[in-house]
């Protein structure tokens, strides 16, 4: 698919400097432009670049003064925000390559579920009894959505996603590959045996309005009950929900972090990778938690930045960090006095 600088203007509502019908049909780093490219600039540590790039077609500031000749083959298209416009531009790009919608002969759909108008189903999919696909969403190669689910408009599922019994997901959800929504949680019980009992897992999964999923991510089921995880929320690549947590609006996880049973995070959180949070506890509004940290306790107030495992006060953490490099050199120093003491205390030689 191609667009030429004097589309790509109109799309942005920017202005072209160079030949407006020249042509591009795919996107590179700036570094990395060759013809038929599209590239922008908004880092200025990547302007040194611009003098150099293969790209046809470069997106950048109204601002921009080059202090050096451009190539000759590169045309610019000036705008307010180079980086929000070709976003814009990522964003027009995906909706533009999205299937078309319809049913791949090979899906198998219970005839009592409900599919909207414009829905893509792609191969290999099983879709179950009294589900419901909302208008406009797609449902990639091999996957699989079993009974009682609800998912609304305008969702996308990338290939081999399990939206596992009575799933209820918003509108606008993105959902990428190997992610399983409502396997169980993890629930047992110590027997007089020494052994343990499964404890059924009865609830389900809530997924808000323009929530994001990574892939191979794990999100269980309550016991009873659901587990929530509210409207905007993002969740990077491999990472674990257990039973019962919800999650608040708008918070964005990291990957490969993990929280425990019945915990609750407010909304606006930041949790960085590698994060441990156990079941059982709450944490406040807008709390942010830095990479590979473990959170044992609620954290009740608003806005606390933590890090450390276990977590505590970012600036305590900082300060403490300081402490523990110079520990090696602390220990010599008191080994040094340990041995001037005794040397001391033995009195001068006769």
């Amino acid at each position: 698919m191609e667009f030429s600088a004097i589309q790509i203007a109109e799309l942005l509502q920017g202005t072209v400097e160079g030949d407006s019908s020249a042509s591009v049909s795919k996107l590179a780093k700036i570094q990395e432009g060759v013809e038929g490219s599209l590239t922008f600039l908004a880092n200025p540590q990547y302007t040194s670049f611009i003098y150099s790039t293969g790209a046809s077609i470069a997106i950048v500031g109204e601002d921009f003064n080059a202090e050096q000749d451009l190539p000759s083959t590169l045309t610019l298209v000036r705008v307010a925000d180079p980086r929000a416009a070709f976003a814009q531009l990522l964003h027009i790009y995906g909706e533009m390559t999205k299937p078309a919608p319809g049913i791949h002969p090979s899906a198998v759909i219970d005839e009592s579920a409900t599919i909207g108008e414009g829905v893509h189903i792609g191969p290999n999919v099983n879709i179950g009894a009294r589900s419901v696909i909302g208008t406009g969403t797609i449902v990639g190669a091999g996957c699989t959505v079993e009974r009682d689910v609800v998912v609304g408009s305008s969702c996308l599922f990338h290939a081999g996603v399990m939206v596992l019994h009575s799933t209820i997901i918003g509108d606008h959800c993105t959902i990428h590959s190997g992610t399983v929504l409502g396997s169980d949680g993890f629930g047992f019980a110590p027997t007089d045996q020494n052994n343990y009992e499964k404890v059924p897992q009865i609830g389900n999964v809530i997924l808000e309005d323009k929530v994001e999923i990574g892939s191979n991510c794990s999100i269980d089921r309550a016991t009873l009950g659901s587990t929530i995880i509210r409207a905007g929320v993002k969740l990077d690549n491999l990472i674990q929900i257990a039973h019962n947590v919800e999650i608040g609006e708008n918070t964005v996880i990291a990957a490969q972090t993990g929280i425990a049973g019945s915990t609750k995070l407010g909304k606006n959180c930041m949790i960085g990778g590698q994060v441990g949070i156990i079941g059982h506890i709450e944490i406040a509004d807008e709390v942010k938690i830095a990479a590979q940290s473990g959170i044992g306790h609620s954290i009740p107030e608003k806005g606390t930045i933590v890090q450390g495992s276990p977590a505590f006060g970012i600036g305590d953490y900082k300060k403490s960090y300081v402490g523990f490099r110079n520990l090696p050199k602390l220990m010599r120093q008191i080994s040094e006095l340990e041995k001037k003491i005794k040397n001391i205390e033995k009195g001068p030689k006769a």
